[in-house]
Formats: structure tokens, C-alpha cells, sequence
């Protein structure tokens, strides 16, 4: 690994919107690359925040829409719309200007292949498992001694990672934000793990939704490879729209794929791969497809199947995402809050017979009603967030006991009790809605949750 040559973007002009994970990180970057960059946040604690550091890197903090905007891109933070369903307004003095709206991915690509290198490009999409197939695909090329760089929407933003040499690769988890603002970047090898509706406020409707993941497989070629989840229709019509000739490997959680999890072994045509059992941050059936995905890539990046089946083994799991943070008296608190949505929130509730569930927030559309299959799993629900009304509903249509608590402060001493008074050995903290109503994100969420069980141990849950 080695950093950018400093004069990479030389002669080049770049506005940078919305200055957060994404966004600050970008300036940062192309500054150094020797690019002429103005950095802007309609935040102001965000734009004095990027002045601490404005002289080190070399960027300006201003306004872009008092240029003329002869500008090589704006470079455009994934949160902020340039479509639908509000344009920003310096997005619409690009798409007026003719000025290409990219995502810092695109410009990573760009960087690495002016910097001479070759390394190989793997994108991850998909409405849930997008992160922790990253991660494990990450974690296993690592166990095998092959360079890698993970992050994009998960962990580092694209610009943040170093360079690597041509033996290297680069694993990009990608939303569907960011695959909007795509221009040259070819994916090697590209994953569509599910697709089920979400962010549909920002998409309009679920054929946008699609078309916007279909770009994972856009600019492949007949020597790269697909990997499509068959457990769903829309994966499936995301790759026919993509028009992709790459070789397509289905994998699925359960049989009828080419990679396949059966009678708990993950499988491929050349036999087993893992027990899954042996791998015990991965559980469940949904897991065993982000493993199958995981493998898949893997092995067309020539990794070996004993160093597959050694990276599954040894992966640690991913904050947020079904990690157990305590146990007391034999009650496993299990912070799951990545799930924002009912699908994501349906695998965590499928690993566990009985539960004492801790959900709200911001619904999505559709609410928690596809989760009815799982209600008879559930001792006792705990709501918080402005959303809990919806949830509510649903659970008392299906005769569902629920507790309307407000906030996680209120829910976790509840459900500790409900969980003692009952024998239940699960609570789960899955939401199954967007975490913004209280929290900055889904990450803050998760972390408070962790602090109260934590402190609920300290002091015997009185």
C-alpha cells in the first residue's frame, strides 16, 4: 500500500457538497492529489469544521454558486438528491451546466488507474447484507495475503484508502446513492445480495430503486463476474436491465444455486465449503447467503477454499449487526441495529425461537407487517421512536403483547424484566426503522443500547 501522487488531479477543478463521512474526506483527498477544490455544506458547524483543516489540505470553503461552475465534477455527499425528490441547488447549476455529478468511488477508480495501478474493483449492493458481505470479503482476501481496501458506504470513505498495486483489491460496499453517480468505474466482480423496497421516498417507486442498483453491473465485460441472490425476483431484473455479459454465479440461503447452503453446510459444485456452525458471527440463513456471495468472489479473485473456509471461520462480526453485547443472568442482549428496515429485521428475529424485541423509529414503507410470520417468536415487545403508533397497530392486530416505552432509555431495564420474568433468553434490539428521529444514525442507536445493557450488568438490572 502507498499514498496518491500529489499532483494526480493536477489542472483539474472539483466542488465538494455536503462535508461528512463522505464529502470531508473527498476535498481532503483531491487537494492532495493537486486538484483545485471548493468544499461547501449548507451545515455551518460542518463548514467550520472544514476550515480547521482547509490550509493544511489546500481546499477553499465556500459557496460554489458563485462561480461560473466550470468545474471537472461536483462531487456530490450520497444523502443529498440530484434527482428526485428535491434537486439540491447547486445539483441543479451542474445539471444545467453540463457539470457531472460523481460519488467519491468514481473518483477513486479514476485516482488508482492515473496512478498506473491495475488492482481489481469488487462492488457489494443489496437492500440487506451489503456490509457484512464487504467485511467477510474483506477479512477472507486478508486471511489469504492478497492486498485489500475496504470501505465506500461502509467504514472509510472511497478517497480515504490507500493505493494499491496491481495485485491488490478494493472491496466497495455501494448504496444506491452512490451508484447513481457513476461514470467509468467497472466492477471485476459485482454482487446483488437481495432487493426488497427501501428508500423509496428518495427513489419515487421500486423500478427507480432497481435501475439505481443495476449500475453495480454496469461496464462489465465477458471476463468478469455477477453474482446475483435468486432468493428474490428483483436481483434478477436488476442484472437483465444492466445488460452485464460478465459470468453470472447465483448463490442463495438456501438450495437450487450454484453456491448454496443445505442442511447447514455452505455448498458450491465442487462440494462443501463450511459447516456453517464453525462460523459462529455468521448465523442464520441470510448469512449463509452473504457467506455464499462472499465465497463466490473470492474464488474468482483465486483465492484457495481452505483459506475460504479459514477467513469464515475467524471473521469477528460487525458492529450493529446482530452483535451480542452482554449477557445477564442467561439473557443475551443482542444490538441489531442495522436492521432499518422489516427484511433486515426478519433474519435476526428468524435466528431465535423467543424474544423479547425492542423495535421503532422511522418506519419504512410497509411498516412491519411482512414480519408476521415471526410474531409467534415474540414474548414481549418494547417501541420507542415517533413511528411506534404504526408498529402498534400491527402488533395488535395480530394479538402481539407490546408496550409503547418511547425511548431505549425506558425499553432496555423493560425488556430485561419481561425477559427475567418470563425465562425468555433473547432481548433484540432490531428496529426495523430508520434510526434519525432520535439518533444521528443507526450507529449512535446501536452504541446507546450497548451502554444501557452494559450498565444494566453493572448494577444486577436494579
Amino acid at each position: 500500500m502507498s499514498i496518491f501522487p500529489t499532483t494526480l488531479f493536477a489542472g483539474q477543478r472539483f466542488a465538494v457538497v455536503g462535508l461528512g463521512r463522505n464529502g470531508l474526506p473527498a476535498a481532503q483527498a483531491l487537494a492532495s492529489m493537486g486538484a483545485s477544490v471548493v468544499a461547501w455544506d449548507d451545515n455551518p458547524t460542518a463548514r467550520e469544521a472544514a476550515r480547521v483543516d482547509a490550509g493544511r489540505y489546500g481546499y477553499e470553503v465556500r459557496d460554489p454558486n458563485g462561480d461560473d461552475f466550470a468545474f471537472d465534477a461536483l462531487v456530490l455527499s450520497p444523502g443529498i438528491p440530484h434527482i428526485r425528490p428535491r434537486v439540491h441547488p447547486i445539483a441543479a447549476r451542474a445539471l444545467a451546466a453540463g457539470v457531472p455529478i460523481l460519488t467519491d468511488a468514481e473518483l477513486l477508480y479514476r485516482a488508482v488507474r492515473a496512478a498506473g495501478s491495475q488492482a481489481r474493483f469488487v462492488g457489494v449492493t443489496g437492500t440487506n447484507g451489503k456490509s457484512t458481505t464487504t467485511a467477510l470479503l474483506a477479512h477472507i482476501l486478508e486471511i489469504a495475503g492478497v492486498p485489500v481496501a475496504a470501505g465506500a458506504n461502509l467504514g472509510p470513505a472511497a478517497l480515504s484508502l490507500p493505493l494499491l498495486a496491481d495485485n491488490g483489491v478494493y472491496v466497495l460496499e455501494m448504496s444506491s446513492y452512490m451508484l447513481e453517480r457513476l461514470a467509468t468505474i467497472r466492477f471485476h466482480a459485482a454482487v446483488m445480495l437481495n432487493l426488497s423496497p427501501d428508500h423509496i421516498e428518495r427513489h419515487g417507486d421500486m423500478d427507480f430503486y432497481v435501475r439505481a442498483k443495476s449500475a453495480i453491473f454496469a461496464r462489465q465485460t465477458a471476463a468478469d463476474l455477477a453474482v446475483i441472490g435468486i432468493d428474490d425476483a428483483w436481483g434478477r431484473e436488476a442484472l437483465r436491465l444492466s445488460g452485464s455479459p460478465a459470468r453470472v454465479v447465483r448463490i442463495s440461503g438456501g438450495p437450487n444455486a450454484d453456491v448454496f447452503y443445505r442442511d447447514g453446510v455452505l455448498c458450491d459444485a465442487a462440494g462443501p465449503i463450511l459447516t456453517m456452525s464453525e462460523a459462529p458471527t455468521l448465523p442464520g440463513a441470510h448469512n449463509a447467503q452473504n457467506a455464499a456471495a462472499a465465497s463466490s468472489m473470492a474464488l474468482f479473485l483465486g483465492v484457495s477454499r481452505a483459506d475460504i473456509a479459514a477467513g469464515l471461520r475467524s471473521y469477528p462480526g460487525l458492529p450493529h449487526r446482530q452483535q451480542l453485547i452482554i449477557t445477564i443472568d442467561g439473557i443475551a442482549f443482542i444490538n441489531d441495529s442495522k436492521a432499518t428496515n422489516a427484511d433486515s429485521t426478519a433474519w435476526a428475529l428468524g435466528c431465535h425461537d423467543r424474544i423479547v424485541w425492542i423495535a421503532g423509529g422511522m418506519a419504512k414503507e410497509g411498516g412491519i407487517e411482512a414480519l408476521a410470520p415471526y410474531f409467534p417468536r415474540l414474548v414481549q415487545t418494547f417501541l420507542i421512536g415517533q413511528d411506534a403508533p404504526i408498529l402498534a397497530a400491527t402488533l395488535a392486530e395480530h394479538g402481539i403483547a407490546h408496550e409503547t416505552v418511547g425511548t431505549l432509555e425506558a425499553a432496555v431495564p423493560a425488556a430485561l424484566a419481561a425477559a427475567r420474568a418470563t425465562g425468555t433468553p433473547v432481548v433484540l434490539l432490531s428496529p426495523a426503522c430508520a434510526s434519525f428521529d432520535q439518533f444521528s444514525g443507526f450507529d449512535a442507536r446501536g452504541d446507546r443500547f450497548a451502554d444501557l445493557a452494559r450498565s444494566l450488568a453493572k448494577t444486577g438490572g436494579a
